[in-house]
């Protein structure tokens, strides 16, 4: 039997029902899995170093986590009125219209594929590194193959048993960057703090817009604690507690581990060191100050931490995958969830098949899993996923502005959000050959398949509304009201924002 809507509209029947089990500390550790600290630590500071402001760094990280406070304060009010597995794709439906939410709908498909195989290739690249270096000598596409098993196992199941593991590589991970972090403070005291870092002529240096660059990459995935508002036990609670958590944790984190490195190496020699050592600069610290053991702890633990990244974006990607194909953007037959482990399952073998396709064409090319595949995917996934944030941003303004809203939250924080999230979709854009590592032409004209996929989804959301209004007036969710003299083919977008997602009742 189906369950009735407040509209009265028949809501889903219990077979379509996720189960309710992730609470905030879950969905934590899910999404700072997904921005895989120290990961980041390792590639994206030392080339931030390097290339960018060089010991100003960690000011970039702190512009960058106010900058995504502010559109996690408006992103947030959303999230307690609207909690469904669309993410921003049903976000910006309410906000900025069915048409608009298509096209950002397919651009998410787009950018967290293309981020997921990104990192499955950096995870196979460096899987191989570590394990050469111990005598295991095994080919790239054998560890890549080993671990999308993994994930479509996992993947396969609900988003309970990913939780339990994301937190134990999260736990292990951010424990080895704070006992290094532990032992430079106590080796060198308030000199590992330099203020210097800090100051205008550092932070403002040649090489900002490089940083600022790698400052929003390494916040990656952490917006898609939405996608979980259908899994939650308490989703006008736990999803929004869990952003904000999510974001002040990493952004403390990277700003405080960047900062404590500028201090180990000196203020004055970080940009060398760091251009010198690039992805060996942490492994270098952590044997100088943890030692050997620690260091090929660490090693592991970088695998372990692409590998949780990747399970995120995964879980990431079936969700949007599943969301669109409710709404008949993607094939239907997308939305369906495994009658056992309530699992987006069909989303999952779609996303592997994906995966193993990117391999198996990366690998017969024979390109490089990390300078060919992981960085042109990444690059390609990061500035999509900017994109989706600052039209997020804009949909809670629009969102709210007919309605009684709080003036910082709602109105102010969202604009400023979208801003500086502007900003950084430009700065990707300008320098994304350093983001990619690449100058190949194929690789810089990835960007253009974003727009396109928009304009494919606006069209095809008009070509809906003309040919199949019911369909179109339920795109991201929308319960709309038609009033006895309008028809459903026009009714008007303003109610888009009136009612929740047909898979839960808001009171």
């Amino acid at each position: 039997m189906q369950e009735k809507t407040m509209s009265g509209r028949p809501g889903p029947a219990q077979d379509e029902q996720f189960q309710r089990t992730l609470t905030t500390s879950k969905i934590v550790f899910i999404i700072i899995a997904a921005a895989a600290p120290l990961a980041a630590m390792i590639f994206t500071v030392p080339l931030s170093f390097a290339l960018g402001t060089g010991p100003g760094v960690p000011a970039m990280f702190l512009f960058a986590g106010l900058t995504l406070l502010c559109f996690t304060s408006g992103y947030t009010a959303i999230v307690r009125r609207i909690s469904s597995v669309g993410g921003f794709y049903s976000h910006i439906a309410h906000g900025l219209g069915r048409p608009l939410a298509a096209g950002a709908g397919f651009i998410a498909v787009i950018s967290y594929n293309a981020a997921t195989v990104g990192v499955l290739g950096a995870f196979a690249y460096f899987t191989q590194n570590v394990a050469d270096a111990h005598g295991l000598h095994l080919p790239w596409v054998l560890w890549a193959s080993v671990g999308m098993l993994a994930i479509a196992l996992l993947g396969y199941r609900d988003a309970e048993l990913s939780a339990r593991l994301l937190a134990f590589c999260m736990i292990c991970e951010i424990a080895i960057l704070l006992a290094l972090d532990a032992v430079v403070l106590v080796r060198h005291g308030a000199a590992a703090l330099p203020p210097s870092v800090f100051a205008p002529h550092t932070v403002l240096a040649p090489g900002i817009g490089v940083s600022v660059m790698f400052g929003f990459a390494s916040f990656l995935g952490f917006e898609s604690a939405a996608l979980y508002g259908e899994e939650a036990k308490q989703p006008r609670r736990s999803v929004p507690r869990a952003i904000v958590i999510a974001v002040l944790s990493v952004a403390a984190l990277y700003a405080f581990t960047s900062w404590v490195a500028a201090g180990a190496l000196g203020p004055e020699h970080v940009r060398a060191q760091a251009t010198r050592h690039l992805g060996d600069l942490f492994f270098g610290l952590s044997n100088t100050y943890l030692g050997h053991p620690a260091t090929v702890i660490m090693q592991i633990l970088l695998c372990t931490s692409l590998f949780a990244s990747w399970l995120a974006l995964h879980n990431a990607a079936n969700r949007y995958m599943y969301a669109l194909g409710r709404d008949r953007l993607l094939p239907g037959w997308l939305h369906a969830l495994h009658p056992q482990h309530r699992s987006v399952h069909r989303a999952s073998l779609i996303q592997t098949l994906f995966s193993a396709l990117a391999v198996a064409g990366f690998a017969a090319a024979g390109l490089d899993p990390y300078v060919n595949m992981s960085t042109s995917m990444l690059g390609l996934g990061t500035l999509g996923i900017i994109v989706l944030q600052a039209l997020a941003s804009l949909a809670v303004w629009s969102y709210f502005r007919r309605r009684p809203h709080h003036w910082w939250h709602t109105a102010i924080a969202p604009v400023l959000g979208a801003l500086g999230l502007i900003i950084a979709a430009a700065l990707v854009m300008w320098n994304y050959d350093i983001l990619t590592g690449t100058t190949s032409p194929a690789v810089s004209a990835l960007p253009w398949i974003l727009p396109i996929a928009a304009a494919a989804g606006i069209a095809y959301a008009y070509r809906l509304r003309r040919a199949h209004p019911h369909r179109y007036t339920h795109l991201g969710g929308i319960q709309p009201t038609p009033s006895p003299t309008t028809h459903p083919s026009n009714a008007p977008d303003q109610a888009r924002a009136s009612q929740p997602d047909r898979h839960q009742t808001i009171h």
